[in-house]
């Protein structure tokens, strides 16, 4: 058995019908693990579960809102009754609201506060709290939570909301590691540098500032979460991984 190898294993990845999202349930199919394939908008979802299939692999589209509780329990039934199993990976990817909050706080009203954090923190701890019942019972699972470095670095970008989100998913996703670790399931985050998709003015002058000279692009992510996700990272658990391509170090 080659290392890293996922077969025998479901995953479901939140927001996977693009970009990070899309990369990390690829590179999961890739490594054999059948995959149920989320985002909030059903031909994204669908786009990235014909993308797997036509590299042979195994996925199934199941769109739905992870901040809607009773839609994520839901559809991770689905998602273990078309993949013959209970999910015993999950990626929490899903992190950006229709309304993500920008701009300095002070000029922000109080009813746009919920949405960044609302689908950060509380979406993640939907589909871990839906998840874990079969974990437990199986003895076996990985949770990934996809973070930022604007989780722990404050930035005069705009993004507070944003970066509380994430900070608080991270402490979140710490205790969980400790909470669950005797029963064989690890809990890692993955704090993302500046991505491809991020797009903007300015852009290749900060790419030129990261050490590596580039990015970072969905199959970077997709690597370092099969690895997190395999067999071969169970003691690993309760981190905070930076994957910026060196422009933060800690």
């Amino acid at each position: 058995m080659s290392m890293f190898d996922l077969t025998g294993h479901v995953a479901l990845v939140t927001g996977a019908g693009q970009n990070a999202g899309a990369g990390i349930a690829l590179a999961l199919a890739e490594q054999g693990a059948a995959v149920a394939v989320n985002d909030l908008r059903a031909e994204r979802a669908e786009a990235t579960c014909a993308e797997i299939q036509k590299a042979g692999g195994t996925a199934v589209a199941v769109p739905f809102d992870v901040t809607d509780l009773d839609a994520v329990r839901a559809g991770l039934a689905r998602a273990g009754e078309a993949l013959g199993g209970h999910i015993d990976i999950l990626v929490n990817n899903a992190g950006i609201p229709a309304d993500m909050g920008y701009g300095p706080f002070r000029d922000i009203t109080p009813e746009r506060w919920r949405g960044p954090v609302e689908i950060n923190l509380f979406g993640a701890m939907n589909c871990v709290h839906a998840a874990l019942p079969g974990m437990r019972q199986a003895g076996w699972g990985r949770i990934v939570q996809i973070s930022s470095g604007a989780g722990r670095t404050g930035l005069a970008i705009g993004v507070a909301l944003y970066g509380s989100g994430k900070g608080g998913v991270e402490s979140f996703v710490r205790h969980i590691s400790q909470e669950e670790a005797g029963a064989g399931i690890t809990a890692n985050t993955l704090a993302l540098g500046l991505m491809q998709s991020a797009g903007g003015p300015g852009i290749s002058d900060i790419a030129a500032g990261i050490p590596v000279g580039r990015l970072g692009r969905p199959e970077d992510v997709g690597a370092a979460v099969a690895f997190l996700a395999s067999p071969e990272s169970s003691w690993l658990t309760g981190q905070t991984i930076d994957l910026n391509g060196g422009s933060v170090t800690r």
